[in-house]
């Protein structure tokens, strides 16, 4: 099977996306729900304003930045995107979860035309939203990053993840009036994704996971990287509390898994660029190093060895909502028996 042009691989998706959750369906208004918006958040709102980040672009796109309080000492960034000609509520909100890369702003809303997954869902009517798990990109700056990575236990478990995901998940609905919000994840955004509705059905309307990985017990690419080599079948925990990823790096595997000597037949060179720029910049270290590098919380590494050793952090038969699970035939994170199981 051969990948579509590279102009039209995130477009083609986010319709898919879009006609997936919700179809021609509208959601109807209801009550407002009791979680109130903080007044840090509206000051934030006001100041993002003030300082040009709510900007409304010749596409009539808008986009609003906010900080939404999770546990104490936390604020997680999140961006809401709107079509400023689409009425408000017609269409479920949706949620995207990034991965254990670059985060929100760099998956899902990079600044190249035609290549922002969140701009395309918005002009089908979804309020998009774009949140940042703590350490990664704009949220709270975790204090371990800041010790060697051998000071400290992998960062950032999918637990701590789950209580950013619902406070946001709760902001977001209190801020359009909905019942439910979609749900959206890419690799170890998908894992959270499908732990957190398997515990919040109630909350969720649909539920969307990408090249995720599920727990079976099956062979996994990465098992030697991440094992202890002194201790096959043992996840190596030196140095495991967070990675130091370089420009190169952090776009490494997905140049391995383009199958072609010249990768920009697959893959926009523009892309690749913003991806890895806005990663860097979003990490307040990075220039402290040569060359520049982004430290990545490493939980999610100890998480998906686990995974692909069997163990379940969440089981898919907790989950009550309609659920699309989306993989590549070339991905090199999730396998074939993910998506089986």
């Amino acid at each position: 099977m051969k990948l579509p042009k590279r102009s039209q691989n995130f477009l083609q998706l986010s319709r898919l996306l879009s006609l997936v959750l919700l179809g021609g369906l509208a959601y109807g208004m209801v009550e407002m729900m009791p979680q109130a918006i903080t007044a840090q958040d509206s000051t934030t709102k006001t100041a993002n304003s003030q300082a040009g980040l709510t900007t409304l672009m010749p596409s009539q796109i808008l986009r609003e930045d906010f900080f939404v309080t999770s546990d104490p000492g936390i604020q997680i960034f999140v961006r809401e995107v709107r079509a400023t000609s689409s009425p408000t509520n017609t269409r479920v909100p949706i949620l995207l979860l990034h991965g254990g890369g670059g985060a929100g702003l760099a998956s899902f809303d990079v600044n190249v035309p035609g290549y922002s997954v969140a701009e395309d869902l918005a002009r089908d009517g979804h309020p998009i939203y774009i949140m940042d798990i703590r350490g990664f990109e704009r949220s709270t700056w975790i204090a371990q990053l800041d010790a060697p990575p051998e000071a400290n236990p992998p960062l950032v478990t999918s637990e701590e993840a789950l209580r950013d995901i619902d406070a946001v998940v709760d902001w977001i609905r209190t801020r359009n009036q909905s019942q439910r919000v979609a749900l959206v994840g890419w690799a170890t955004g998908g894992h959270w994704a499908g732990m957190y509705t398997s515990r919040n059905n109630d909350k969720v309307s649909h539920l969307v996971m990408l090249n995720s990985l599920y727990g079976v017990n099956a062979a996994w690419d990465y098992r030697q990287n991440f094992e202890n080599p002194e201790r096959p079948g043992e996840f190596d925990r030196t140095a495991a509390a967070y990675r130091e990823a370089t420009a190169d790096g952090l776009i490494a595997n997905w140049t391995r898994a383009i199958p072609t000597d010249d990768k920009s037949q697959w893959r926009d060179p523009a892309v690749a660029q913003a991806y890895q720029q806005i990663t860097l910049d979003n990490d307040p270290t990075s220039g402290t190093r040569q060359p520049p590098s982004v430290r990545l919380p490493g939980a999610f590494r100890l998480e998906a060895y686990n995974l692909s050793r069997g163990q379940k952090y969440w089981d898919a038969s907790d989950i009550r909502v309609p659920t699309l699970y989306i993989r590549g035939e070339l991905d090199h994170w999730s396998r074939p028996e993910d998506l089986k199981g």
